[in-house]
């Protein structure tokens, strides 16, 4: 994946600043907002692991849960037609909702 590196189901985005001349970076797809820096690629993965692994420290001293990267479940706006249309479906083929849109996923990101 471009741009991004990966640690114990965490995923960290990779950016440079020529100004600074550091690279940098932050844990996405969680709400705690968790950034790292270094000044090239080994120091930047070592920071990206080390501030995971201080994340997840310090969820487990304050009794946290700790956000994960994808729970399975997300919100998707699609506009009425298309809601319409999907519902619609879902109920010709006698199947809900949400199993029309995962396997409309399952095929779009197979191709």
């Amino acid at each position: 994946m471009k741009d991004m590196i990966h640690y114990k189901n965490y995923y960290g985005s990779v950016h440079y600043s020529e100004e600074d001349q550091l690279f940098y970076g932050k844990v996405e797809y969680i709400k705690s907002l968790v950034n790292y820096e270094g000044t090239d690629a080994a120091s930047l993965k070592k920071a990206f692991e080390e501030a995971v692994g201080d994340y997840l420290e310090l969820c487990q001293n304050e009794g946290l849960e700790p956000d994960q990267s994808f729970r399975g479940s997300f919100n998707v706006r699609t506009g009425s037609n298309l809601h319409r249309r999907a519902a619609l479906y879902a109920k010709e083929k006698g199947v809900n909702l949400n199993n029309v849109v995962m396997e409309a996923l399952k095929q779009y990101l197979s191709q």
